[in-house]
């Protein structure tokens, strides 16, 4: 049996129209969505206002700037000056004559105070220096005194067994003093060990008694120093 088609109902009839229509509708109502503007309703906003109590409100010191004073500027003195008076008498300054009964003092008479020179003069700044027995004619006495001095030592120089069976050498300074009276007296030295030291202190107790150094004529302390060297061979 034939299947009968009714043409006003059926359904693909005008179907391309309908996709038209809906596809305008839908651009339409998404055109719509996206433009579409709205707005709030203008309210009147309350303005707050800030109240500041009086108490909180701090009073600013007052500030009292003291300018320096100026500066007096003092007038130049005036200076008045005076006619020449001639008739004014010149003051005259009257010097009186000698007596003819004044004694004069003798000049042996007058006393003169002494030079207080220093007691002791070092070796480089006497005047004369202290004479090594058998230096008296030397044309240099201090470059003579330290050539007798140099012999002196070898002469009585004598190395000390303790020092040499222990090993002990080196230089041993001594420094004494030749008195007023030319004698030798405090006696220092200062060595690598006290056996060294007391066989130095022996050598320079055997020095001769010296003429002393003098300072303008006068006798003074000469201190003088001088190596000893204690050496192993």
């Amino acid at each position: 049996m034939e299947t009968k088609k009714y043409r006003e109902f059926e359904l693909k009839k005008n179907s391309a129209l309908y996709f038209s229509v809906g596809l305008m509708a839908v651009l339409l109502l998404a055109y719509v969505a996206l433009e579409w503007k709205t707005y709030d309703s203008i309210n009147e906003w309350d303005h707050a206002s800030l109240a500041i109590e009086d108490d909180l409100i701090e009073n600013v010191p007052i500030t009292k700037i003291e300018l320096p004073k100026p500066k007096i500027i003092q007038a130049p003195p005036i200076i008045e000056i005076v006619d020449d008076d001639s008739n004014k008498p010149e003051d005259i300054i009257k010097i009186p004559e000698p007596e003819p009964d004044t004694e004069v003092i003798p000049i042996e008479k007058i006393a003169v105070a002494d030079i207080d020179e220093p007691e002791v003069i070092p070796w480089i700044l006497v005047e004369d220096a202290p004479i090594f027995p058998g230096c008296e004619n030397a044309n240099n006495q201090k470059a003579c005194f330290q050539q007798m001095m140099q012999k002196h030592i070898r002469k009585h120089f004598e190395y000390p067994e303790m020092a040499q069976e222990m090993g002990l050498q080196g230089r041993v300074n001594i420094m004494f003093t030749i008195q007023k009276d030319g004698s030798i007296s405090e006696v220092r030295m200062r060595g690598p060990h006290e056996v060294l030291e007391k066989e130095a202190k022996r050598i320079i107790s055997k020095l001769p008694k010296m003429t002393p150094g003098k300072q303008r004529g006068t006798p003074v302390k000469v201190p003088f120093s001088i190596p000893i060297t204690f050496k192993l061979q």
